[in-house]
């Protein structure tokens, strides 16, 4: 169940991974209620050191439907742990790092253990930390100060547009209250595939806010593939540990 929840987590960055990036500068749409508002959302962020608590996943693809709770922890830019457990015994683990992606499963007796360029080169794309932290912390997960934005007052937020007809259709829709993610779509007409990530509630814990619930719904093809995330029992900087040791005697799962 673990490794279909990383294999979506992957999958996701790897579709907003695609696209123009520009170096980080000046804000460079030019509306100037838009720059207030994207000003607002980088002060916003979330300012942390560790997160750790409990989270529930729901997949669904086309076949069937499955869930699970895992313990997680993260320190902020540099690690993303998760363990999955049955009566208390871990079964499966991941640890991704900004250079690294390792993961393993018990039942099955498999692991992966490599880095985004071999990821990378596997699914013919660069794929980036930073994003994937982005979408499970609330942030844009593209830097919204780097490409200019059509922008609008939609009934549900701040709405940010950006149609490269050959390449991605953005859109990303920020909280009036807070200027936290409230949707996220990323499309690629040419390439028949798409993410859309939805934040439906937040939480306030010590004064810092964080996602409760957000679904992911990757499509490509004529198939989705669906994860409910739910947290719970959030704290924050507190000392964390990332305890990975992949058991020997496993067999590794290869990318090429």
């Amino acid at each position: 169940m673990l490794k279909r929840i990383v294999a979506l987590i992957l999958l996701s960055t790897f579709v907003i991974s695609c696209g123009s990036r520009r170096s980080a500068g000046k804000i460079a749409t030019k509306n100037a209620e838009a720059v207030s508002v994207i000003k607002k959302h980088y002060t916003s962020e979330t300012n942390f050191k560790t997160a750790s608590g409990k989270l529930r996943a729901v997949y669904k693809d086309d076949e069937k439907t499955q869930s699970v709770n895992l313990s997680f922890r993260m320190e902020k830019d540099k690690a993303i742990w998760m363990s999955a457990s049955i009566l208390g015994f871990p079964v499966a683990k991941a640890y991704i790092t900004p250079t690294s992606v390792s993961y393993y499963e018990k039942v099955t007796q498999t692991y992966f253990d490599g880095d985004f360029r071999l990821v990378s080169d596997f699914l013919g794309t660069p794929l980036d930390f930073q994003k994937l932290q982005n979408l499970l912390i609330g942030q844009a997960i593209y830097d919204l100060r780097e490409e200019e934005y059509d922008f609008m007052q939609s009934p549900r937020g701040f709405q940010f547009v950006k149609d490269e007809k050959t390449m991605m259709k953005k859109m990303f829709l920020l909280n009036f209250s807070n200027y936290k993610a409230e949707a996220q779509q990323l499309i690629q007409d040419d390439e028949n595939r798409g993410l859309t990530v939805t934040y439906s509630d937040y939480q306030e814990v010590d004064g810092l806010i964080f996602p409760e619930n957000i679904k992911i719904i990757a499509n490509e093809g004529g198939s989705s593939t669906n994860i409910h995330l739910t947290y719970r029992n959030i704290s924050f900087n507190e000392e964390v540990s990332f305890p990975f040791d992949i058991p020997s005697g496993y067999e590794e799962i290869s990318l090429k």
